[in-house]
């Protein structure tokens, strides 16, 4: 890969709603905030995936999660969470990152893979469209 990463961070407060029964969050709540922060990051390069798919009748499914969880977060926690674009040839992989905000220590890290598919074909394309790609600085 020729360019550096490209990274964007939100901050967020976890919600009430977002605990389970044992008072932590909600193991796939996790996925919830990754997606916060990769859509923050493709707006911020004024990229959005939906109007690109209501234009080119393209939609950018996630096919591949993973999450590893590192210290719970609580109610009320101030969290940043870091989406990093690794890689947008074949497909779209971004890393993530949730730290606590007042201490800095990570609490989880994930990453999520997408891949172009044309609809109503439901064709997957093995490629980004190079205005999404050049949009992001690839």
């Amino acid at each position: 890969m020729k360019n550096k990463p490209k990274s964007f961070e939100v901050k967020i407060s976890v919600p009430f709603f977002d605990l389970d029964p044992m008072q932590i969050v909600w193991h796939g709540n996790y996925l919830n905030y990754f997606e916060i922060a990769r859509a923050a990051l493709f707006d911020h390069h004024g990229v959005d995936l939906y109007s690109y798919y209501e234009k080119h009748s393209l939609i950018f499914p996630i096919i591949k999660t993973s999450t590893k969880h590192i210290l719970p977060l609580r109610h009320r926690d101030e969290i940043i969470c870091k989406a990093t674009l690794v890689d947008i040839n074949i497909k779209i992989v971004v890393d993530f990152e949730i730290r606590l905000t007042a201490s800095g220590k990570i609490c989880a890290r994930g990453r999520t893979e997408q891949v172009t598919v044309k609809v109503p074909e439901m064709e997957t394309l093995f490629s980004i469209p190079e205005e999404i790609k050049k949009a992001m600085g690839f």
